[in-house]
């Protein structure tokens, strides 16, 4: 059991076919919730004495349930009950709703049938599956009208509202690569560093890497360097603020020289520090080991 553990939060997202759940557990993934999509109701009760387990320190779970698991939703309200009993649970329904106008012009957008409605006009589904809802909405400690938010404003209401106070969701991963071995597939920003010296031609510098100091002095000593790091943290400064508002929760910065060995290293770690006051940082480093085949 989870004696002496801290209070496990669970926030239970529902409400409207179309209202944003999807959006909604993208979010609470960001914020790093445990996040589990459409589980029926039934299996709420066990999926709980999972959560007991002492091995488990999962600490922030987020679940959504709505009506594609209708043959199960009269089971939820027992299910509810029975987590208001659990005093080392924080349980938290969210409810999405929104104007039946709206929802309907989202099922046209989309071409979908509404999950009660399938082949048939997406307002009947909506009217009878919000009267199903009905009881479920009343219980809700919070409820988000969608009907006139775009998805990147429900995600900022939604960051807004369950961000710790300290917590910092957006980060930033420093990725050193080399060219030879090919782009990194997810990198959102990429820097050719190929232009600087490289310590591959310095005898006693081939077989070390950009993590030791005397590589790292090398690749900092020039001019060019300096001038480059300037320039880069520069244009750093100005653009994370923007992504971050945008509402990216990470953004990947390669940096890349020829084998991913030395210039590339020793510069993704230098602007990992240099912005780790500011952001949450993670530096990694792809091909550092490939040279040698280790």
């Amino acid at each position: 059991m989870r004696s002496g553990k801290l209070e496990t939060k669970l926030v239970i997202i529902t409400g409207m076919s179309g209202a944003g759940k999807t959006v909604a557990v993208q979010s609470f993934e960001d914020l790093g919730y445990y996040c589990v999509d459409n589980l029926p109701p039934t299996l709420l009760p066990k999926f709980i004495e999972l959560m007991k387990d002492s091995t488990n320190n999962i600490q922030q779970v987020a679940l959504v349930m709505d009506l594609r698991a209708r043959e199960f939703f009269d089971t939820l309200s027992d299910a509810l009950d029975v987590l208001a009993t659990e005093d080392w649970l924080d349980e938290h329904i969210l409810f999405l709703d929104a104007k039946d106008e709206k929802l309907v012009s989202r099922y046209k957008e989309t071409r979908r049938s509404h999950p009660l409605a399938v082949g048939g006009l997406p307002l009947k589904g909506i009217r009878q599956e919000r009267e199903i809802l009905d009881e479920l909405r009343g219980r809700a400690q919070r409820i988000i009208d969608t009907t006139n938010l775009k998805p990147k404003e429900l995600r900022e209401k939604i960051v807004q509202k369950y961000a710790e106070e300290e917590q910092e969701v957006f980060s930033v991963h420093m990725v050193s690569f080399g060219f030879k071995y090919g782009l990194p597939i997810d990198a959102d920003l990429v820097f050719d560093v190929r232009f600087l010296p490289n310590p591959h031609y310095v005898g006693n510098l081939q077989p070390l890497t950009g993590l030791n100091s005397d590589v790292s002095s090398y690749v900092f000593k020039w001019t060019d360097t300096q001038k480059f790091i300037a320039k880069v943290l520069d244009l750093l400064q100005f653009m994370l603020p923007q992504y971050k508002k945008e509402g990216k929760s990470q953004l990947v910065v390669a940096i890349g020289c020829t084998g991913g060995q030395h210039r590339s290293v020793a510069l993704a770690e230098h602007f990992s520090k240099e912005l780790a006051p500011n952001y949450i940082t993670h530096v990694s480093h792809r091909d550092i080991d490939k040279r040698k085949g280790r």
